[in-house]
């Protein structure tokens, strides 16, 4: 019985050696070579794959090289030839310049989340439905999200607090009894995080990986002083912008609030052309369905960074959790980007076009700009015209040109590109409220439809403050392209 009982013991024994010892070898097999079987190779290991599908609307600029700057003299002008060869990587571009249509999108997005912030809220109702409050698992949302699947109630079916919060968005000219949507309450609130000055050496979390010099004595203590963007709306409903200067602490630093008035100022046809009739523009231009296809103008600086950050916001919605923070935000092109795409990435090219001039051999006009003394409509425009009505650039963009002159996100300085770096050329200053007006002036491209031939070539700077809107300004989006160039497999 006893030896039965000890070879027992023994067979357990040896079974768990043995169980052991095949646990082992799978163990060091599985972590010393791979299951490929790459004979203790190194191979690489790939990333998670997954292909950017080509965003709606947008054209591939693809990388490469051209002389940025002044690709010839011009006398008259007092410009003179001082090119500077850079070179740029891909990036998506859109065909056109951003219409009131499109603008329209994110004005009603913004009037939406108002309305279903107001029905959700008790003084309208107080409907809960309104709110998504927890997430697919039971964690709560703190605080609860917009549901965005529930559908704001008609006019026939809304009750009466439904119906004082959907109407309670517009405004009624108490003089012509004219109704329409509030522009002042049109607000977005959003935060960026600014990747780049995190990434600086100097701001880095850890004295220790500041300074690489090891002949310089780190101090632990060191003060770094970082400003850093916050946004409120006081007791007065005032909405306030400012800059905080303050010792580093955490990487939430870096994370940047803004609140901004979103609606475009209808007025600039007024207040940019004295002792002129102008008013039916002012009436129409943003609103009028007959100028759906025309660019969105009196849309500043910062109103069209704010476009960019919802665009990207609207576009990771619809992605998956795992894909939505692989793509590049959608953004205002550099000032080394712009021109690049104008000139079709040919340093010879002075326009988007070909040609030396505006106009082609058979004397068809080539864009939408002022042809002459008082004549604007020679070119068959008076003011903007509906995009795409020229014929694009051989990189298959539209009004790159005239039409209306683009916003893009480089900060201006005389010097321009000779300060700037050769590879992805950009100077960018993010302006505090506080800093001196003249450090608010961010590069203007492209020419407009008031301007004659001259303010219309790819080769020409312009400038205009960050927080003025312009009837002759407009904007579109660029996004770098997450993609790869053949090399080493």
């Amino acid at each position: 019985m006893e030896e039965k009982k000890g070879n027992k013991a023994m067979k357990k024994t040896l079974f768990s050696l043995f169980s052991f010892i095949s646990l082992f070898s799978l163990f060091f097999s599985s972590c010393g070579r791979s299951s490929a079987g790459d004979g203790g190779e190194l191979t690489g290991v790939s990333a998670p794959g997954w292909t950017e599908p080509n965003p709606h609307g947008m054209v591939l600029i693809k990388r490469g090289s051209f002389e940025m700057g002044s690709a010839q003299n011009d006398t008259i002008w007092g410009i003179y030839q001082n090119p500077k060869g850079v070179s740029i990587d891909n990036f998506w571009m859109d065909e056109t310049e951003i219409t009131n249509s499109e603008y329209r999108q994110f004005v009603y997005w913004v009037r939406d989340s108002i309305i279903r912030e107001r029905l959700y809220d008790p003084a309208y109702g107080g409907n809960d439905l309104f709110k998504i409050e927890e997430d697919k698992e039971g964690n709560p949302y703190d605080p609860p999200i917009l549901d965005w699947k529930r559908p704001i109630p008609t006019e026939k079916r809304a009750n009466e607090d439904e119906l004082l919060a959907i109407h309670s968005v517009n405004r009624t000219n108490p003089i012509t009894g004219e109704t329409k949507l509030d522009p002042e309450q049109m607000i977005y609130r959003y935060s960026v995080f600014d990747a780049t000055q995190a990434a600086l050496r100097r701001n880095r979390l850890n004295p220790e990986r500041r300074i690489y010099n090891t002949d310089i004595k780190v101090d632990p203590a060191e003060v770094v002083m970082i400003s850093k963007d916050t946004a409120y709306i006081d007791d007065e409903g005032r909405i306030i912008n400012e800059t905080l200067t303050r010792p580093l602490e955490s990487i939430w630093d870096f994370y940047n609030t803004y609140i901004i008035n979103i609606y475009p100022d209808e007025s600039v046809w007024v207040n940019d052309f004295t002792n002129s009739y102008n008013e039916p523009y002012m009436r129409m231009y943003f609103n009028h369905p007959g100028y759906n296809d025309y660019p969105v103008v009196g849309v500043s600086w910062e109103q069209a960074n704010a476009f960019c950050t919802w665009r990207t916001e609207y576009l990771k919605k619809s992605l998956d959790d795992a894909h939505k923070n692989t793509i590049e935000p959608y953004r205002l092109p550099t000032e080394g980007e712009f021109e690049y795409a104008a000139r079709s990435g040919k340093s010879e090219n002075i326009y988007p076009w070909r040609q030396d001039t505006p106009v082609g051999d058979k004397g068809c006009f080539l864009g939408n700009f002022k042809p002459g003394e008082g004549n604007y409509t020679q070119d068959g425009h008076l003011i903007t015209s509906r995009v795409a009505s020229f014929s694009p650039n051989e990189f298959g963009l539209y009004d790159m040109a005239g039409n209306v002159a683009e916003w893009t996100s480089t900060a201006f300085l005389e010097s321009g590109p000779e300060i700037m770096n050769d590879i992805n050329p950009q100077y960018y200053y993010n302006a505090a409220k506080e800093d001196p007006y003249a450090t608010k002036k961010k590069v203007v491209r492209g020419g407009s439809w008031k301007d004659v031939a001259h303010f219309i070539r790819s080769d020409i700077r312009s400038f205009e403050y960050q927080n003025e809107q312009r009837s002759y300004i407009g904007f579109r989006c660029v996004r770098t392209q997450v993609g790869f160039s053949k090399g080493k497999k």
